[in-house]
């Protein structure tokens, strides 16, 4: 019995590392829209590729905003948090609502709203201190599953970096986005491997997904193997060595 363990012990550990010292050919490419340049020389970037390509943020309840009146004594730098109704309260303005619009639209409201009182020409600017409505909620086989804000354009492998990359027993072939569009709930499944290959474009992350990081079983069990090898295996051998002599 204890020959027979040792020898299919000893056989999964060398199948574990003949599998892992097997040398695999990279293939990149398959999206179309994607150049794979044999020669390794790629194109140097203009001025108009650093041009940000980004989807303009739309506030939503409990964010906090800068809002800050150019030159109007106590309307400057001051910090809003949307309520959770998607309004937010602002001098000489009043309640207004804010959920859905781009800071830049919440701009031209509080701009109106205070022409409309007693300031002649008011320069209003509105920034994001702190995403809290528009959010990707990562789980999983990551190594930091949580909530992240998405701020302009995210796709699938900027969200695993920003989670600090797949777990150790990550299923890198199942890797499921889930999105509600007008009450529908959606699936689809995609594969990291590909996409860092180029086979297929990286998708596209919004506001509300769930991206949920598949467990690769087969990984869990050879590590418990291989786990349970390296604590028999000592025992097993000093056993084997008195049965020969």
């Amino acid at each position: 019995m204890k020959l027979h363990s040792l020898t299919c012990l000893t056989a999964i550990a060398g199948s574990s590392l003949l599998l892992s010292a097997c040398a695999t050919t990279l293939v990149v490419g398959g999206d179309p829209g994607l150049t794979v340049l044999q020669t390794r020389e790629l194109p140097t970037p203009d001025a108009s590729d650093y041009k940000p390509n980004t989807r303009p943020y739309i506030v939503g309840p409990l964010d906090r905003l800068i809002v800050d009146v150019l030159d109007v004594k106590g309307l400057t730098d001051r910090e809003i948090q949307v309520d959770a109704a998607g309004q937010m309260s602002f001098p000489y303005v009043g309640a207004i609502e804010v959920a859905g619009l781009t800071p830049s639209e919440v701009e031209t409201l509080i701009a109106q709203r205070l022409r409309a009182t007693y300031i002649k020409n008011p320069q209003v600017t509105v920034n994001l201190k702190e995403a809290v409505s528009q959010i990707v909620t990562v789980e999983g086989q990551v190594r930091k599953p949580g909530l992240y804000p998405v701020v302009g354009r995210m796709t699938l492998m900027q969200v695993m970096a920003v989670a600090e990359g797949p777990g150790d027993f990550a299923n890198l072939e199942n890797i499921i986005i889930y999105r509600t569009v007008k009450g529908q709930r959606f699936a689809a499944v995609h594969d990291l491997d590909y996409i860092r290959q180029g086979a297929y474009a990286d998708p596209e992350i919004y506001p509300n997904d769930i991206v949920m990081v598949g467990d690769d079983a087969a990984a869990r069990l050879t590590k418990d193997l291989l786990t349970t090898f390296s604590l028999v295996s000592g025992p097993l051998v000093i056993a084997l060595d008195r049965l020969v002599r």
